[in-house]
């Protein structure tokens, strides 16, 4: 499918965003002070609200956007607009408390926290969903989604915040553990996505078209002479060659670099600074990694077109 900049920036920035207000929400040290509490939850707001802005610039009229939140019973898109705004409402009531007492109510927190990791789900919920798309239509989608919101807001925690350690282990090593564990779920991922295709989905170009009870259907020539709006989202070819360097750069930004920054980190008294670069380092990682995961995506109607 054709990798839009717009949603890849949404769902990764959002991602790191949510996952750093679930980990605020569940009591994450942080220094003290109102301006230090502030700024803190304008950064994870900040990261949260681009994400989900940028993703209107997909869409054909962005001044429609708001009519999405209505079919929240039937759509994982809207559910997760819905699931967005909660999470952001009572997360600007958290940080308001936190402002003005310096407390963070524990019970607040936990709500927030889980409202943020529902609308992670929900968000990778929008993709998972797509029996259309093979490699898309698994757990591991969602369980894609939330570890890396997991992996990258516990680096920009980490950095920010004033926990040196956390049951006893230090924080780095929870960062790296983290990190490995969310990429080891990636590779799980796209084991099962170079494994499923079409035909374990029962598709093809008969059941494409419609006519596969009359027998093996052929395709004599394209439907259409020129390029519509099927071919240009929905039907995008990337060569393998292409897909592995992309999938190295995302190993080597987002896993490889990070996690060398932790263990120096973790040996020379855990500076924030190595945590914040491992940060950046993650990201771009990410969305290397996030427009693999759209531009390698085939729909279903790649077997008419």
């Amino acid at each position: 499918m054709h990798p839009a900049i717009s949603v890849i920036f949404f769902t990764v920035m959002s991602g790191a965003g949510l996952g750093t207000i679930f980990l605020l929400g569940l009591g994450w040290p942080m220094p003290d002070g109102p301006l230090a509490a502030f700024l803190i939850a304008l950064l994870a707001g900040g990261l949260t609200v681009a994400g989900l802005i940028s993703s209107t610039f997909h869409l054909g009229h962005p001044e429609r956007a708001w009519r999405a939140l209505s079919q929240w019973r039937s759509s994982w898109l809207s559910r997760e607009g819905v699931l967005a705004i909660a999470t952001m409402v009572l997360f600007g009531i958290y940080a308001l408390v936190w402002i003005l007492t310096s407390e963070r109510w524990i019970w607040l927190g936990f709500a927030v926290s889980l409202l943020a990791a529902i609308t992670v789900f929900a968000t990778a919920m929008i993709y998972g969903q797509l029996k259309t798309v093979p490699n898309w239509h698994t757990n591991w989608t969602p369980a894609c989604y939330l570890a890396f919101a997991l992996a990258s807001s516990a680096l920009l925690t980490a950095g920010i915040g004033t926990a040196e350690s956390l049951f006893g282990f230090p924080v780095a090593l929870w960062t790296a553990a983290l990190l490995v564990i969310a990429w080891a779920v990636k590779f799980i991922w796209w084991n099962h996505a170079g494994q499923i295709g079409f035909t374990q989905t029962g598709s093809d170009t008969g059941t494409a078209t419609g006519l596969g009870h009359l027998g093996t259907v052929r395709l004599l020539e394209r439907p259409h002479t020129g390029e519509n709006y099927l071919t240009r989202e929905m039907v995008h070819q990337i060569g393998r060659k292409h897909a592995r360097k992309l999938r190295v750069i995302a190993l080597f930004l987002g896993l490889g670099l990070p996690l060398t920054l932790t263990f120096i980190a973790m040996g020379t008294g855990q500076p924030a600074i190595l945590f914040l670069i491992g940060f950046v380092c993650m990201m771009a990682g990410l969305f290397a990694e996030r427009w693999l995961f759209f531009a390698e995506a085939k729909h279903a109607v790649s077997l008419y077109y």
